[in-house]
Order: structure tokens, then C-alpha cells, then sequence
């Protein structure tokens, strides 16, 4: 398989606090792999190295053999990222602000990232009101509308669904499969283990900066004797 993200021997500080400790990992193309653990274990700052928005401090990180400290323009060809805390131009409508973020990209494509954009968002009628207008379940709709449509080779999504409701959230969670068929890989932390159970290859656990645990959610319910992804994270980590 081919590795789009290897991370080896990674390490983030802020100032004295090291908030990832030298940990290592791979992504493969197609692939969904997850990162998951409890508030303040690395996980978005490992997502924002990758995204090229923090510096590590020690260890490598690449992204199609790029490195993300030092080739990050060539990285940031190939991923799109969406923060958990992501926003968008309150006022602009809908439509306007995925016209706004297509307009950075291949202009060649522009008309068939807009119409992927508006597929994904699925705000009918309320594509063309404005952002400010909108309900958060509304809003991360058109951010992952903004994140997918450019068909990246690699997704960061960072609680992708968060603010969803059930029925918005199973929607999403089947465009983020349909995603990978192409060879696109995502990479991905959430909060939800239901949801990294059904979307997950792999996954990773995180605690204090550290991997404790890795591998396919099935084998890990089974190695721990355990139902599901939560109750491996309960007993993992507690």
C-alpha cells in the first residue's frame, strides 16, 4: 500500500509542556484512520502539524514524502483541512462562500468543486442564504462541503460532524467513505466512538501526547475482549 502520512518519533512543545511525545504512525492511500483519546492528548495538534499550521519541535512528519516543516507549500498541495473550531464568512451566503474557496484552486475545475460543494453541503434552498443565518448542524455541513469538494488526496478532519444531528451525521459519515474510494485518505479525531468504530481502518489512542494503543478496531475489541471501540478506549486509557 502506498503511505500518504508517516510520522516518526514526533514532538510538539509549548513552551516547556511537550504535548506530543514522540509518537509514530502511518496513513495509507485509502485508508481512514483515526485519532482518538481524551481532551488535551495530542490529537489536534498532530492533525495541525500535518496541516501544516504548527512547526514540530523533533521527529519527521511527511505527507507524500514531503516534509511538513520544510516543503509545506509542496503539502499543501495535496490536503485540505477542517478544524473542529472552523468558521466561514458570516456574510456571504452559502453558495458564495464555496465560489469564494474554489476560486483558490484549479480554475479549469472551479464549476465542479462549487457543484461537489453544494452536493456535499445539501442545504437546498438555504445554499443561497446567508452564513449567518445558519444552525451549527447547518454550518459544519457547508464546512465539510468546503473541506471535500476539491477531492484532496488527503482529508484532516477534525470532529467532523460535530453540531450534527443524527440523521446529518449518518450523511456525512457515508460521503467520508465514498471519499476514500478514490484513493483519497483521511485522516480523522473524533469524540464520537460509534462513529470511529463504523468510518475507521485503523485508529490510534492518545493519552498525555502518547500512542498506547493502536490498530484495526476489530482486532482491538478482541484482543481487550471487549463490544466496542468504547469500551476498548475506556479500558485502554483509564
Amino acid at each position: 500500500m502506498e503511505i500518504t502520512v508517516e510520522v516518526t518519533k514526533l514532538i510538539k512543545r509549548y513552551g516547556k509542556t511537550e504535548a506530543v511525545k514522540g509518537i509514530s504512525f502511518t496513513v495509507q492511500k485509502g485508508e481512514i484512520f483515526g485519532l482518538i483519546g481524551p481532551n488535551g492528548a495530542g490529537k489536534t495538534t498532530t492533525l495541525r502539524v500535518l496541516s501544516t499550521l504548527l512547526q514540530i519541535d523533533d521527529g519527521t512528519a511527511t505527507v507524500f514524502g514531503y516534509d511538513c516543516k520544510t516543503q509545506s507549500d509542496q503539502v499543501r498541495k495535496y490536503i485540505s483541512y477542517l478544524p473542529e473550531d472552523a468558521g466561514a464568512y458570516k456574510n456571504l451566503t452559502g453558495k458564495a462562500y464555496l465560489t469564494f474557496i474554489a476560486n483558490f484552486f484549479d480554475p479549469k475545475q472551479k464549476q465542479e468543486y462549487l457543484r461537489r460543494g453544494i452536493e456535499i453541503a445539501d442545504l437546498d434552498d438555504r445554499i443561497n442564504d446567508r452564513v449567518d443565518s445558519y444552525s451549527k448542524g447547518m454550518m459544519r455541513r457547508l464546512l465539510v462541503g468546503r473541506a471535500l469538494m476539491i477531492n484532496p488526496r488527503l482529508a484532516i478532519l477534525d470532529e467532523p460532524t460535530s453540531g450534527l444531528d443524527v440523521i446529518n451525521a449518518q450523511e456525512i459519515r457515508r460521503i467520508i467513505k465514498d471519499t476514500v474510494k478514490d484513493g483519497t485518505a483521511v485522516l480523522l479525531s473524533s469524540h464520537n466512538m460509534l462513529e470511529v468504530e463504523f468510518l475507521c481502518d485503523r485508529i490510534a489512542l492518545l493519552s498525555e501526547g502518547r500512542i498506547i494503543e493502536s490498530g484495526k478496531p476489530k482486532d482491538l475489541m478482541k484482543k481487550y475482549a471487549v463490544n466496542n471501540v468504547e469500551e476498548v478506549f475506556t479500558t485502554v486509557v483509564a
